[in-house]
């Protein structure tokens, strides 16, 4: 094999993986902000799970792309443990499509569809029309890398000790761990099936030492998801284990069947003439029996990965991390855009429940003033600084991750959104600080002024319960009681101000250093309403215009 031949091998691989790639980014433009709703709808079936993970796998070609957008989907609580198995079992079969297009010589026609998708992307424009092209392009391009790895393997059908090598496939844990790590390697059992295709194809290997190399691409394929779950969550690294483990399952079933029952011999029967078609053939025969006879078991291998891996306590603490926020370690995957507007609104959850707590804390320090309190809301103070800065640098990463004008818009809005958390949280802080102030000065707040702290405190963290969640789905109607309770706030702001000036005509002790307090309160309080009243406007732009 000369070094054109290995250099031509090389660059049909490249084409391969790229194609896969255009196909992936094709289908994130044009489903991918439909993809959270799609999900939602059509994994709570098993059945309809399947296909749906079948489909989309057809369409991109990958089970790999398939499963690291599921890891990403259970990381961000897009989808459940139990929802992913059903995804995971039909990419299974949804990857053999590959092997199948292959053994049909789709090939062949592979030239004209890529052109198809190339004058779609460059002369339509349409965002729809060029998602497709992507689509279609990446296609073409994947079969005329196969097609250059096959012309560049036939070389191989001349050398003796390449021949000698690959009758040793025939020991099932040889061929089991070779296609394990090739394809490991490779981090595409598609494009490894395809490969051991072309070998089959060029007369290098038979088809019984081939379908032991096939079992352990099953296995390798598994690699892909595993590095995607690195930094995850639990739920999303016992994805990982559940999609190892069906695999891990069928090699195991398939080989013991292929070392004691004439299968290889009845699956060549089907197309004695084309071993390409035969490694394809029981490629489809793996997966789809290995999900018919785990379908019933779903819940046990998401009861099995979690008794491997169980779910840590969740941390309690205020140290400065991010609980929910961890970039997709795939360049583009499906769903990444999505996955990263879900990551965000968890994070910013998380910030909202902080402003809250800090909120009813340094009302109360008002009234009665503690030290230690007032260390506990100083703590959370530089954890929500914290978190606006990690988010908002988040926010700027993810807007290149953005596929449309919409998506940009909602991360642009949750930027929006956090900076009117982190200014409430500011405003927190100075009531605190009128509480240390107040007490260091031995200032006890009159019952009359109490009262009215109790009323800002109140209707302080109703405004806020009403816009805690991004993605309430009747926003029309929080909308509008946002607007009601921030009209509230200004009507009692102008209440309240109005009487501590009759209570400053009346005199007493005290009442001038109280009242500079107090109306610096009242701005504070007035201004949360306003805040709250910004989040709720671009949360409804966010989703509902």
């Amino acid at each position: 094999m000369q070094l054109s031949d290995i250099l031509s091998l090389l660059g049909g691989l490249a084409l391969f993986l790229y194609g896969m790639n255009m196909m992936s980014t094709g289908l994130e433009m044009a489903a991918g902000d439909r993809m959270k709703s799609i999900l939602e709808k059509l994994t709570a079936n098993r059945i309809i799970g399947v296909l749906v993970g079948a489909l989309i796998t057809a369409v991109i070609q990958s089970s790999s792309a398939t499963t690291v957008m599921v890891v990403g989907f259970v990381n961000s609580g897009l989808m459940t443990l139990t929802q992913a198995v059903w995804i995971i079992m039909g990419a299974n079969i949804g990857t053999t499509i590959t092997g199948q297009l292959i053994a049909l010589d789709v090939g062949a026609i592979a030239p004209l569809i890529a052109f198809i998708g190339v004058v779609l992307i460059t002369f339509v424009h349409n965002p729809k029309l060029n998602s497709i092209g992507s689509i279609a392009a990446g296609f073409g391009v994947l079969f005329i890398g196969m097609n250059t790895m096959g012309d560049a393997m036939a070389p191989l059908q001349n050398v003796p000790e390449f021949v000698n090598m690959m009758t040793s496939f025939s020991n099932p844990v040889i061929g089991i761990l070779v296609g394990a790590i090739f394809t490991a390697v490779i981090q595409s059992s598609s494009a490894s099936v395809g490969i051991l295709q072309t070998l089959a194809s060029s007369g290098l290997i038979a088809l019984d030492g081939a379908v032991f190399v096939l079992f352990g691409q099953n296995i390798g394929t598994c690699i892909t998801a595993v590095l995607a779950s690195i930094g995850t969550n639990r739920e999303a690294k016992q994805t990982t284990i559940i999609h190892l483990s069906f695999n891990i399952i069928g090699t195991i079933i398939f080989t013991i069947l292929c070392l004691t029952t004439p299968l290889v011999n009845f699956v060549e029967s089907w197309t004695p003439a084309r071993v390409s078609a035969q490694i394809a053939n029981m490629h489809t025969l793996f997966n789809v029996v290995t999900t018919l006879l785990l379908l019933p078991f779903g819940q046990y291998l998401v009861k099995f990965a979690q008794h491997i891996l169980p779910v840590k306590p969740k941390d309690v603490d205020l140290a400065k991390k991010l609980l929910f926020i961890n970039p997709v370690h795939e360049d583009k995957t499906i769903g990444t855009s999505m996955i990263y507007l879900k990551q965000t609104i968890n994070e910013i959850k998380r910030m909202g429940k902080l402003v809250q707590e800090n909120i009813a804390d340094s009302f109360d320090q008002l009234i009665n003033y503690d030290a230690k309190k007032s260390e506990i809301i100083n703590q959370r103070e530089e954890l929500l600084d914290y978190l606006t800065t990690e988010i908002s640098s988040f926010i700027s990463n993810a807007l290149t991750s953005a596929v449309n004008k919409m998506e940009a818009t909602r991360f642009q809005n949750l930027y929006t959104i956090v900076i009117n958390l982190e200014r409430i949280g500011d405003h927190a802080i100075n009531f605190n600080e009128y509480g240390e102030e107040l007490s260091k000065h031995k200032i006890p707040l009159p019952k009359v002024n109490q009262d009215e702290v109790y009323t800002m405190k109140v209707t302080s963290l109703d405004i806020l319960t009403l816009v805690e969640n991004p993605e309430q789905t009747d926003y029309e109607s929080v909308r509008a009681m946002v607007k009601e309770k921030e009209q509230e706030i200004d009507d009692l702001t102008i209440q309240f101000r109005q009487n501590q000036l009759e209570r400053m005509e009346k005199g007493g002790k005290d009442s001038s250093e109280i009242s500079l307090v107090y109306s610096e309160l009242l701005t504070d309080y007035e201004r949360i309403g306003d805040h709250a009243l910004n989040i709720s406007k671009y949360t409804k732009e966010m989703f509902f215009n």
